[in-house]
């Protein structure tokens, strides 16, 4: 949840910004290291989900501040664009 304390910092930023999206890949190297192997194609799914209601965005807004789960979705999906 650390990575998305993190991301609510940039929440009122642009998810195309460079911070942003090294956000992202963050997190894309978080999961494959402790996980599994996250390819743009499974992040992309993680993204849709951390916007979804229910307990991923509950705990991303918790740990980042309302409205991360959403800018989280949004910067994934430039990632992977």
């Amino acid at each position: 949840m650390k990575l998305f304390e993190n991301c609510g910092k940039l929440k009122d930023s642009d998810y195309k910004s460079a911070e942003a999206q090294a956000m992202v890949k963050d997190i894309k190297n978080y999961i494959t290291k402790n996980f599994y192997e996250c390819t743009n194609e499974i992040l992309a799914g993680l993204g849709k989900m951390y916007a979804a209601e229910g307990e991923f965005k509950s705990n991303i807004d918790k740990a980042g501040g309302n409205g991360t789960a959403e800018f989280v979705s949004r910067a994934i999906a430039e990632y992977v664009k």
